[in-house]
């Protein structure tokens, strides 16, 4: 990142917004820069930074030990040996290829599920190669994966029957803490979040938690993207210490390109399933809001808040996506679909781009894989649109974020948390982290102080979502609407803050590297209820191009 923009981002990130104004959100961006958003009043414009040097490498609260001290005796009996010979079989496998091995013999669910644990346990932490991206482990995954293969089936499962997925640390799920990554909730023991039994309705196994931004990287404002004061300093696998995470579902997208799991869940406010998803060359698809259900899970914004599927591949992330959609009537954005089980997967490999239009920013064919990402959707019968984008910005971004995460988070302390945790405000976790600031705040909390310094009111509020709701889908609409385009093609999470108060689904899938290694992602945008289509042109793209290659240090 320039120094230049460095400190504009500062400088405008932490200005008070209590006055709309129209901010210009397409600031330039250059092939030297690392800048994975674009909008500078936009929480996706500090979702990946260009960190070297680190405060803290590994947690001062947790410990390899204190992680595995349940799962060890269950692992007795599984040694080198059987991790070497199953890496064949599972190794940069998707979900249907493993679904196939199982039923073929070739291993079990319970097999499947120790050769995870055994890498986690290998590579994640307190060694040369770790990448501290797992904070922990189910203790009763093991004793599952063997119910499943003990499940007598009278008819098919759902593909991500026996699969082991983690969780970003934000979401709720019974028999481990959900942190957010903050010391002060270590100990918030909880029920399931309503997108973790839809995952267990299905047969998918919980395999852990994954690391994360801390309070998804709506806390520090000047921290390394990837650090949690609980879970440390999540490192890239392409790259560890010199390539950015991506933020906040950093744990998730490292997890995922590392082979630690099947699959993973991260979450999304503005950028943080798209950052860390091509910053570590995965595929990442943040839903429309109200798709998949936030009840249980850590909030920043009930308006913008959604979880959604990380994985290897597009076939992966549609089965995911299969498996977690769903009305759900505590959540107050939910959407009553109407799809049956099968809807997002079953079709996908007759999918096709022929007759399809795409719009390309202008500004953005100086990306040399990009423009090849082009050629390669044209090769495929596409049409792209070279469009200039809408003279639109995101005022106000940064107070919508303040006002909604002071009502949102006592309102899940009050009903999703521990009781026992006894902070419920933002100023009581702010005055927690003070009792020993060098372990829960070594790089401060000044986006917290903004939210409790930010006076805005109710009806300010509601001015603001207006506003950017407005100017999101006035963004994508009207080139859509004029150039009769099926949907827009960004990097990466270029304009991810567009799409975030849009509402609209966004996907990105692995696109090629930098020079330096760099991964880079084709991000496909799309209106709302997209998702099918994303999916789709995301899947041909991907069969045609080959880009991803797996971390050549973790294999």
């Amino acid at each position: 990142m320039s120094k230049y923009l460095s400190i504009l981002l500062v400088v405008i990130f932490f200005s008070c917004k209590n006055d709309v104004k129209t901010d210009d959100a397409r600031a330039p961006i250059s092939e030297s820069e690392t800048v994975e958003g674009d909008a500078k009043d936009d929480l996706s414009a500090i979702s990946t930074k260009d960190f070297r040097e680190f405060k803290v490498l590994d947690s001062k609260v947790i410990t390899k030990a204190e992680i595995w001290a349940e799962i060890n005796p269950q692992m007795e009996d599984f040694t080198e040996s059987d991790y070497n010979s199953l890496k064949v079989w599972i190794m940069e496998e998707d979900m249907v290829s493993l679904q196939d091995h199982i039923a073929n013999g070739k291993f079990t669910y319970e097999q499947l599920t120790k050769f995870y644990l055994y890498r986690i346990r290998k590579f994640d932490r307190e060694n040369d190669l770790s990448l501290n991206s797992v904070i922990s482990i189910n203790p009763n995954v093991i004793k599952e994966a063997k119910e499943a293969d003990e499940t007598d089936l009278e008819v098919a499962p759902h593909d991500i029957f026996g699969m082991p997925i983690l969780l970003k640390d934000n979401i709720n799920a019974s028999r481990m803490a959900t942190t957010a990554g903050a010391v002060a909730l270590r100990d918030n023991i909880t029920d399931d979040a309503f997108i973790v039994k839809q995952l267990k309705s299905k047969g998918a196994l919980i395999l852990g938690k994954a690391n994360l931004s801390e309070w998804a990287y709506f806390f520090c404002g000047d921290c390394p993207s990837g650090y949690s004061a609980v879970g440390g300093q999540t490192l890239n696998p392409y790259g560890r210490r010199i390539i950015d995470t991506g933020g906040s579902s950093s744990g998730s997208g490292v997890s995922v390109a590392a082979n630690f799991c099947a699959a993973a869940i991260g979450s999304e406010t503005s950028g943080s399933i798209l950052s860390p998803a091509s910053s570590n060359s995965v595929v990442g698809l943040k839903p429309t809001i109200g798709l998949v259900s936030r009840t249980g899970v850590v909030p920043i914004s009930s308006t913008l808040d959604t979880t959604g599927p990380m994985t290897k591949t597009v076939m992966d992330n549609a089965i995911l996506m299969d498996a977690i959609f769903g009305e759900d009537k505590a959540d107050s954005k939910s959407l009553i679909i109407l799809w049956e089980s099968g809807f997002y997967y079953e079709d996908l490999k007759s999918a096709t781009l022929t007759g399809k239009r795409f719009g390309a920013p202008k500004r953005l064919l100086e990306d040399s894989l990009y423009t090849r990402a082009l050629d390669v959707l044209k090769a495929q019968g596409a049409t792209i649109v070279e469009i200039d984008e809408q003279q639109l910005g995101l005022p106000n971004f940064l107070s919508l974020l303040n006002l909604d995460m002071k009502k949102d988070l006592p309102a899940y302390m009050d009903n999703y948390a521990s009781k026992d945790i006894a902070q419920r405000t933002i100023q009581d976790f702010m005055t927690f982290n003070l009792k020993d600031s060098l372990v829960s705040m070594p790089y401060g909390q000044r986006l917290f102080k903004g939210i409790v310094d930010d006076k805005g009111d109710a009806e300010f509020l509601e001015r603001i979502k207006d506003t950017l709701k407005t100017n999101g889908r006035k963004f994508f609409d009207t080139p859509m609407q004029s150039e009769k385009l099926d949907g827009f093609l960004s990097i990466n999470n270029y304009h991810a803050g567009f799409a975030a108060v849009a509402e609209y689904p966004a996907l990105t899938v692995p696109m090629g590297y930098k020079d330096n290694g760099t991964p880079m992602g084709l991000t496909f945008i799309a209106g709302r209820l997209g998702e099918k289509q994303l999916l789709e042109w995301a899947y041909v793209y991907e069969q045609a191009s080959k880009a991803r290659v797996a971390p050549k240090n973790y294999n």
